[in-house]
């Protein structure tokens, strides 16, 4: 069964996906969508060494939280920044983040949250993973950024993680 069904979570979740993006419970959506969520988690296991392990589910659901959170937060900065660029224009810079995570699931997890909060870019990640390179749109002081970082993001994802 787990060779037909590697993810049943993920398989339901891409077939119910399907029939969202589509506005449609024809038949024929019914069952392409169904097949899309049997075959991609059969062609794409190969390329999932490990299974994500989560220990912590209290602290992922909060993280979750935090981070809608912060990219409303950081629309509205960067949105302000961006208005009154010519008064005070923005002062990016490039921050040296160095790291304690270095599962692949939760650097994939920071990966993300790095893309979808405003202002921040995930630029390059060392070969050992122990430091990060990121792109800051407006940086005041880098020694607060670096620990705001580490205790919103970091911190939480190593409880989940490792």
């Amino acid at each position: 069964m787990k060779r037909l069904f590697p993810a049943p979570l993920l398989s339901l979740s891409l077939w119910a996906l399907w029939l969202l993006l589509n506005l449609s419970l024809s038949a024929g959506n019914l069952l392409f969508g169904a097949l899309l969520g049997l075959l991609a988690p059969i062609m794409f296991a190969p390329l999932r060494p490990l299974p994500a392990r989560i220990r912590r589910p209290g602290v992922a659901f909060r993280l979750f939280f935090v981070v809608g959170r912060d990219v409303l937060v950081s629309n509205v900065q960067v949105a302000l920044q961006v208005w009154r660029a010519r008064s005070r224009p923005p002062r990016s810079a490039f921050v040296k983040v160095p790291l304690d995570l270095h599962d692949a699931h939760g650097l994939a997890a920071l990966a993300m949250i790095c893309t979808v909060v405003p202002g921040t870019v995930w630029s390059e990640l060392a070969l050992d993973r122990s430091v990060l390179l990121m792109h800051v749109f407006d940086l005041d002081d880098e020694g607060r950024f670096i620990e705001h970082f580490k205790r919103t993001y970091e911190r939480p994802l190593m409880e989940i993680f490792q």
